[in-house]
């Protein structure tokens, strides 16, 4: 596998994002820097995907394919095959398309992710 480069050195804040995608209970902000596309994804207590994101890109599973890191709160997500597992603070985690998830408990969940801030929680 190739080496990721960069040619420029750069620094941009979350908290001024390139764009913010707002569904219900969802926070996903969204900086690129150097071609790459990252966002920090925010869901609120009582969250869960399919009652929230899903009624903007309008599909039966998230298509989305995850990496990143969770800094804050549980996320529970379920395969569409019955596979499940259990993100918390301090986490890396990878998750393929064909998904649903959940925040757990009264803290809200906080993750920054790699792979997905491009499309992920974009309108259809």
């Amino acid at each position: 596998m190739p080496a990721v480069t960069v040619k420029d050195l750069e620094s941009k804040s979350f908290d001024q994002p390139d764009e913010k995608r707002r569904p219900p209970m969802t926070q996903v902000d969204v900086v690129t820097l150097g071609g790459t596309t990252l966002g920090r994804f925010t869901f609120e207590p009582g969250w869960r995907w399919s009652e929230t994101v899903k009624t903007v890109v309008h599909t039966d599973s998230c298509q989305v394919n995850h990496l990143g890191f969770c800094i804050a709160g549980t996320l529970t997500v379920q395969l569409t095959d019955g596979t499940g597992m259990t993100i918390g603070a301090g986490d890396a985690y990878s998750i393929p398309a064909g998904h649903d998830a959940w925040v757990e408990g009264d803290e809200t969940y906080v993750g920054y992710e790699v792979m997905s801030a491009a499309e992920y929680a974009k309108p259809a």
